[in-house]
């Protein structure tokens, strides 16, 4: 979610759809890392997830605010890869494929361009 405008700050629904999931390496108590260790928990040896996405019902621990009104992300400038790498148009207006269905899933339209797949199940 992006903090300088769009809609994509203001919609979440990819934080309380999908699993996180990122290796070790990006957390800030590894050297060069800078995910918040306190915002993770622990996959398997080598990987972690986002805390309140690794099951279901999903809500990372990081999401603030309402689904499609005013939700934004605490961690922001921190984020996994995983999150910087999402409807990388997003922020544009234009969503993907994850992106329209996460989106019906919470019950929001999907943005411009997002691929009319099957809602999640």
């Amino acid at each position: 979610m992006r903090r300088n405008g769009g809609t994509c700050t203001r919609c979440g629904a990819c934080c309380a759809t999908y699993r996180v999931t990122f290796l070790r390496h990006e957390l800030d108590s590894e050297p060069g890392g800078w995910v918040p260790v306190a915002f993770t928990e622990a996959i398997n040896e080598r990987g972690v997830c986002m805390r309140g996405t690794k099951n279901r019902p999903r809500r990372c621990l990081a999401l603030r605010g309402t689904l499609g009104v005013d939700a934004s992300c605490s961690i922001y400038q921190q984020r996994p890869s995983p999150c910087r790498a999402f409807a990388p148009e997003a922020g544009t207006g234009h969503g993907d494929a994850a992106c329209g269905d996460a989106r019906r899933l919470h019950g929001l339209p999907p943005l411009i361009g997002s691929y009319d797949g099957f809602p999640i199940a």
